[in-house]
């Protein structure tokens, strides 16, 4: 099949599928985050059980521990984790550009401190994408420059201009033809950069373009114009992939403005503070409210942990600091947002999906 393909519209939201070597993922669809090989809490068999199609796993931090030759003795990342599902790759851009690794920062790269030995290494774009193609995941994402929330134009602009010079390098050294090569837009929420940076990006030739930077401290609106902006830039037979981005409302309206693919660690990340997702609210299952509450975490849940457990169990685990309550609510919130795909898609096929009806 084609790398890409839309099938159906309603609106500016849209169905298709995305064609890998590990099997057609169908889009939109939102990836879980396995930074180290692993879903937090979750195991593969777990994760799976929820629908869950493709997952995404951090490059760099992956050449550092366990690094590469371990990972290569297992065939690559899919035998490592034993998933054989879809996988994304990230470059570990935004993790590298962090003070508590970035000693210095160039054209040429990321000179950075590595945490388990301390040594300083220069990562390059070229190296990235190295460490990519022999990881072998289905698709890898360049090298970018992400700034800070609320950089100068200054900044973002120099963002903008080292991005597009490593999205190229990227390109050249990719080798694994196997491996689909995404690009990533800059320019934070300035309007004029912002698309810039997507029209400069999508212009390169890549099989995707994400759109990064963004769900980082700037408000959702001026989140939403931003990409909004970039949209305008990437033509419909693209793959649209907004990083960052994993609470329901914010996938709703993403994907009513034509987004793809979605990652995030919110939905675990957000369990790990006892939160639950519901089609109502959030629930803050530590609450002493819910210690004889004996309905469901989500009267409409069909995931095992509504259809076996009461919140006051749940509020038990938790209050006593049992690890299966953080382990359920992770696989309800990751339950809860899969099960959101697919009513999405299957709502876009009708002709029916409208943001309003998730919203209201």
């Amino acid at each position: 099949m084609k790398k890409f393909l839309v099938t159906n519209k309603c609106g500016n939201a849209r169905i298709g599928a995305l064609g890998t070597l590990h099997g057609e993922i169908k889009t939109p669809f939102f990836m879980p985050v396995a930074t180290k090989g692993s879903v937090k809490l979750l195991s593969n068999e777990e994760v799976e059980s929820t629908s869950t199609q493709c997952l995404i796993s951090n490059a760099f931090i992956l050449s550092l521990r366990p690094g590469l030759e371990t990972i290569k003795m297992h065939g690559g990342l899919h035998g490592f984790m034993n998933w054989e599902r879809g996988l994304f790759t990230d470059s570990g851009g935004f993790q590298v550009l962090s003070p508590n690794f970035c000693e210095k920062l160039s054209d040429k790269g990321v000179l950075f401190k590595n945490p388990f030995d301390g040594k300083k290494s220069l990562f390059t774009p070229a190296e990235s994408t190295r460490i990519q193609n022999v990881l072998g995941s289905d698709v890898a994402m360049c090298l970018d420059d992400v700034p800070q929330a609320n950089s100068t134009p200054e900044r973002l602009k120099e963002s903008v201009e080292r991005t597009t010079l490593w999205a190229k390098e990227c390109l050249r050294a990719h080798q694994n033809k196997k491996q689909l090569l995404f690009g990533i837009c800059q320019g934070g929420v300035n309007e004029k950069l912002r698309g810039k940076s997507a029209r400069e990006i999508n212009g390169i030739g890549f099989d995707g373009v994400a759109i990064g930077g963004l769900s980082i401290g700037e408000s959702k609106d001026k989140m939403f114009e931003a990409v909004e902006i970039a949209l305008k830039e990437i033509p419909e037979n693209t793959p649209r992939y907004l990083m960052g981005v994993g609470s329901a409302q914010e996938l709703v309206r993403a994907v009513a403005l034509g987004v793809d693919i979605f990652d995030s660690c919110f939905p675990t990340r957000t369990a790990r503070h006892e939160m639950a997702f519901s089609m109502e609210k959030n629930i803050n299952i530590e609450s002493l409210k819910y210690r004889n509450d004996t309905t469901p975490i989500d009267r409409d849940c069909k995931c095992f942990v509504c259809r076996t457990h009461s919140r006051s169990y749940i509020h038990h685990l938790v209050k006593t600091k049992e690890e299966n309550g953080l382990k359920y609510l992770s696989y309800h919130n990751l339950f809860f947002t899969q099960n959101l795909m697919e009513r999405i898609r299957l709502e876009i096929k009708e002709g029916s999906f409208s943001e309003k009806k998730f919203t209201e």
